[in-house]
């Protein structure tokens, strides 16, 4: 009888070549630690009777050298890497946070056994007590900062006090910086330039091993007999009188600290030969995406004053399911007075997609469905073979659309009640045209600020702090989610005291970010908000038009630089003047009418950057 770790090693290298998507991958189990050489992955033994904590652990060991053989190529990295170790050190772990993050993009499995294997890192490493910076550490801050920017979630609860310290140290320096790391998580050598210039931002050299040797060849060829010079500073470089870490005495080049236990996070063996491995890759993700700033001034540049506080959730994980079911209840009563106007345009639209699909047929064939035209030929010879048609299917490229629906607390009453019902309505009738639906939600999780704000008092009120408000932004139905599983959490729009204030750009950036994560061809984003975005504090704060200057901005990018295809609805307010396709409805019981129908047309458009 197969025993527990038996049964824990066989599906951990079954589920390693399944991520990495080669049948070659080797899966041994020694007592050293992790480590992944081309396409052979060690990773270390667990224990004879393996608890939820170790069986954690082998599983994060396990995804992450997968997706390392999935998502990484070693030539390129090496190519890139900076020569100084410290510099060498920071430039692998934001590689491994990119490829880490495209796993837990793809599937909800990996990014739990990598949080929670982040986790155990953390507590072994007794991060919860770290209380003053050193030089050491920065590998490590600079992995949960750049983690917090990539995928969109705070740092384990033994790491918030640590990841807090060197936030308010990093950020003035690389803060405007960090999101085109997220920009270009799916271009490799992308992401490494964006990597060196925040290294160089930092004071480290980027001179990598290959610019090195270029210029030991260059000057063993200098035949004139004078001293060699040193090279320029090559670009990227920052002048040495700019080192933020000047004021520290030395600065440890090792990866691990020495007294922590051996864990995933071990810095990887490079194995040169290994290929690039990545066949799912869309055309369009390969491009470098440019970050949207416009070089503004620091002072003026959208950032954010202290982003442990902000959380993305689930439905269920908001209110307990007894209080999901009565708002469903809820839902369901409002449901029920609308849907007969509600239940024809579903069927309108759905006729629309499914017409699409399959709306043509080929004739004379020798097989199919009887072609009542050619009767009288079967008639006049019965042994005639082309008398039959094949409904020809039309391409329909596999589409996905996200619904994000503002959560203020000006949607509060009528509004926020039909948001609800049309997107219940339409993730039914698009799933039934096999096409996948997101619902988001964004609110914030306090009114007028919260723990940023007090953090940003005790600090003495620093001019231009950034936002200072604690985001929620919820997950009521994943793409891959079926709407009977997603139904109750629907409800939860309803529910008391959820909706607050609205901070739109970083909303439709994460949920823009959620669509690039996605394979399908076709890529839809539909906003429904009531106007301009409002936080209290930020703007009390900031200028008064620093909200609504970051959205202009991401809207910018999105709509001239993304596959995406946006699309907004206004309720009770024009927001002609943010986006470029756009409906102003004054009534919101025109809602649903106009969500199905803009929707159409985007489907009978074809699809493309401009949506004019």
């Amino acid at each position: 009888m197969e025993t527990k770790v038996e049964q824990l090693r066989r599906v951990t290298a079954a589920t390693c070549r399944a991520i990495a998507r080669r049948d070659d991958v080797i899966v041994s189990f020694e007592e050293n630690r992790t480590v992944q050489s081309g396409h052979k992955i060690r990773i270390r033994a667990p224990a004879h009777d393996p608890d939820s904590q170790e069986i954690a652990r082998v599983r994060g060991d396990a995804d992450t050298s997968a997706l390392r053989l999935a998502h990484h190529d070693p030539r390129l990295h090496n190519a890139l890497a900076p020569v100084d170790e410290m510099a060498r050190a920071i430039f692998d772990v934001l590689e491994q946070v990119r490829y880490e993050a495209l796993g837990a993009r793809w599937m909800d499995g990996i990014a739990v056994n990598l949080a929670r294997s982040l986790e155990n890192h953390c507590h072994a490493s007794e991060l919860d007590v770290v209380t003053q910076r050193e030089p050491r550490q920065l590998t490590e801050a600079m992995r949960l900062l750049a983690r917090e920017v990539i995928e969109d979630s705070p740092p384990p609860d033994d790491a918030r006090q640590f990841a807090r310290l060197w936030r308010e140290f990093l950020l003035p320096e690389i803060g405007q910086l960090l999101p085109e790391l997220s920009l270009a998580i799916r271009d490799q050598s992308a992401f490494a330039m964006a990597s060196r210039t925040i290294l160089g931002k930092l004071g480290f050299s980027t001179e990598s091993a290959d610019a090195r040797e270029d210029t030991k060849a260059e000057l063993q060829d200098d035949d004139d007999g004078e001293p060699a010079q040193a090279p320029e500073s090559r670009s990227g470089d920052a002048p040495p009188d700019i080192n933020p870490l000047d004021t520290v005495e030395t600065l440890d080049g090792s990866i691990d600290d020495p007294g922590s236990t051996e864990t995933p996070w071990d810095k990887p063996d490079i194995d040169d030969e290994q290929q690039a491995h990545d066949s799912t890759e869309d055309n369009d993700e390969q491009r470098a995406l440019h970050v949207f700033t416009h070089n503004e001034p620091t002072a003026q540049a959208y950032h954010v004053y202290a982003a442990e506080f902000d959380e993305v959730v689930e439905a269920p994980d908001i209110c307990d399911t007894q209080e999901l079911a009565r708002l469903r209840l809820q839902l369901d009563r409002e449901l029920a007075m609308l849907q007969r106007v509600v239940g024809r345009l579903a069927n309108r639209l759905q006729r629309r997609l499914l017409a699409k699909q399959a709306r043509s047929w080929d004739f004379d064939q020798e097989e199919g469905l009887l072609d009542t035209a050619r009767l009288a030929r079967v008639v006049a010879n019965p042994t005639y073979s082309l008398s039959y048609k094949r409904e020809k299917e039309t391409p329909f490229r596999d589409t996905v659309v996200t619904l994000l629906i503002d959560n203020s607390g000006s949607m509060r009453g009528r509004p926020i009640t039909l948001a609800a019902i049309s997107a219940d309505v339409l993730a039914r009738t698009l799933e039934r045209c096999a096409v996948k639906t997101e619902i988001l939600g964004f609110t914030t999780r306090t009114w007028k600020g919260g723990r940023p704000q007090e953090y940003w008092l005790e600090a003495g009120k620093k001019p231009n702090p950034g936002r200072i408000n604690e985001l929620r932004h919820v997950i009521y139905k994943a793409a891959d989610m079926p709407w009977r599983r997603a139904r109750k959490n629907l409800g939860l729009m309803l529910r008391e005291g959820l909706l607050k204030e609205n901070i739109d750009g970083e909303a439709l950036l994460w949920a823009h970010q959620r669509l690039l994560a996605r394979s399908e061809q076709r890529r839809i984003l539909m906003v429904i908000s009531d106007g301009t975005p409002v936080d209290d504090s930020t703007l009390s704060a900031n200028s008064h038009d620093y909200l609504e200057r970051h959205l202009h901005q991401v809207i910018d990018y999105i709509e001239n630089e993304s596959p995406v295809e946006l699309l907004a609805i206004g309720i009770g307010h024009d927001v002609t003047q943010y986006y470029r396709r756009a409906v102003t409805l004054v009534d919101a019981e025109q809602l649903s009418g106009t969500m199905m129908e803009e929707l159409a047309n985007l489907f009978d458009s074809k699809p493309g950057f401009s949506l004019k």
